[in-house]
């Protein structure tokens, strides 16, 4: 099956270099020659301990786009000596994986083995990942599989059981200078940037090296020897725009960072990864009921005013629309992650709940029952029931547990905000509750 890497044949006209795109002109022939990803191609890295053990096992290459997955797949299979064949998950069906798998057998017949490179290799269905299973296990393929999405989440249990994760890294600023650097050899020339716009440039990039090559592409084309600026960079170049899918990994990545920046009480923080969302194009609202969340699972009642602010923001959001109504989504981040903490109450609340599951056939103390009818007077409803308003401070200190069940402590509450008051208060009604026997 033709790939990506299929060169022209020997009969038709060759391609010239200048045509070629800069990314596809500079890929490294070597793995050693791969930018950026020193930690699992090294020496004591997974993949380079591999190599040197000559025992490649099926992998799942996990990262951003333009880490080169799609490269380290062809060199592996260079280096060892494997047929490389490449396809994409979104173009490819049954049929087609079909007729990959009977080459791929002819092809173990003639003493060579596979290496199956699928792209997007998370965008197949149960079905058709479970395809790859015989053919792996009887060594008909070697399947290197890349996906931006968690494996855990998108791939069967099976595959990943046969498979070792990999986990790319997005491209620092410094492998991306190197990349532009190499890029400028090929080019014969210098960037005509000036130091601060060459810097901004790698910046566009975000850590992707293709992004990056293809915007030094465009800036290679500009017919001028005078150093471009920043300001002039921005006004020819569109910044790429942030990665961010509102429905993958990233999305619950980023909301998982809001979070634990509010609990951890950094605004700056939480206001930053609150911007990321927002810039990324996530609905406000789902934000607003997220920052809600916030507010009743890590202040709670030690600050019951935050509850309060996040409503407030979220209909000052629904009057104004945006972009004012997203600033009132900020002011409450801020509020939130200055609060005094308090998950009390979210612990007392999912406690009940695995009490009232392990013990859900109880039923009340007949003294707390109403009863009606003479019968249910008959059988005890209601006895011996102490009214509150008539006992000495207002409380009777009466079991309000089923009989038999031994009482639990369900709230503890901490030593800040409005939860010292509380902690207060309840202290005293413990005291009092085992004075007076309940």
């Amino acid at each position: 099956m033709a790939d990506l890497f299929d060169t022209a044949s020997e009969s038709g006209p060759p391609r010239k270099a200048e045509v070629r795109p800069l990314a596809d002109r500079i890929r490294p022939a070597r793995l050693s020659d791969v930018i950026g990803q020193a930690r699992v191609l090294g020496p004591d890295g997974p993949l380079g301990s591999m190599l040197a053990a000559g025992s490649l096992s099926s992998l799942i290459l996990w990262g951003p786009p333009g880490v080169g997955k799609t490269t380290i797949a062809r060199l592996l299979a260079d280096e060892s000596d494997l047929a490389f064949v490449q396809i994409s998950a979104i173009f490819t069906g049954v049929p087609d994986l079909r007729k990959v798998f009977e080459a791929a057998k002819l092809r173990r017949q003639q003493g060579r083995a596979t290496l199956l490179f699928v792209d997007e290799i998370h965008r197949f269905n149960k079905a058709q990942q479970d395809s790859f299973l015989p053919h792996m296990e009887d060594g008909t393929i070697l399947l290197v599989g890349a996906t931006t999405e968690n494996p855990s989440f998108e791939l069967n249990a099976a595959v990943m059981s046969r498979a070792q994760v990999i986990v790319l890294e997005r491209l620092s600023l410094a492998d991306l200078e190197l990349l532009a650097q190499r890029a400028e050899r090929e080019l014969g020339r210098k960037l005509p940037l000036t130091a601060e716009a060459r810097e901004a440039l790698l910046e566009m990039a975000d850590g992707d090296g293709r992004a990056c090559l293809n915007l030094i592409e465009q800036v290679a084309a500009w017919k001028t020897d005078a150093k471009v600026d920043p300001d002039a960079l921005a006004q020819r170049l569109m910044k790429r725009a942030a990665k961010y899918d509102k429905s993958g990994d990233e999305h619950y990545n980023l909301i998982s960072a809001l979070h634990k920046s509010v609990r951890g009480s950094d605004p700056d923080a939480a206001l930053y990864w609150l911007a990321r969302m927002l810039e990324g194009g996530e609905d406000p609202r789902y934000l607003a009921r997220r920052i809600t969340r916030m507010a009743i699972e890590d202040i709670g009642l030690a600050d019951p005013a935050a509850a309060r602010h996040c409503l407030d923001a979220w209909a000052l959001y629904e009057r104004l629309g945006s972009p004012e109504g997203e600033l009132a989504l900020g002011q409450a981040v801020i509020y939130l992650a200055l609060a005094p903490k308090s998950n009390a109450g979210y612990a007392a609340y999912k406690g009940a709940r695995a009490e009232a599951r392990r013990t859900g056939s109880l039923m009340p103390p007949a003294h707390i029952l109403n009863a009606p009818t003479k019968m249910m007077k008959d059988q005890g409803y209601g006895a011996g029931y102490a009214y509150d308003h008539d006992a000495e401070d207002g409380f009777s200190g009466q079991n309000y547990f089923p009989d038999g069940l031994k009482r639990p402590v369900l709230y503890t509450p901490v030593e800040r905000g409005f939860e010292r008051e509380l902690k207060r208060r309840l202290d005293w009604f413990v005291s009092q509750r085992l004075k007076r026997g309940g």
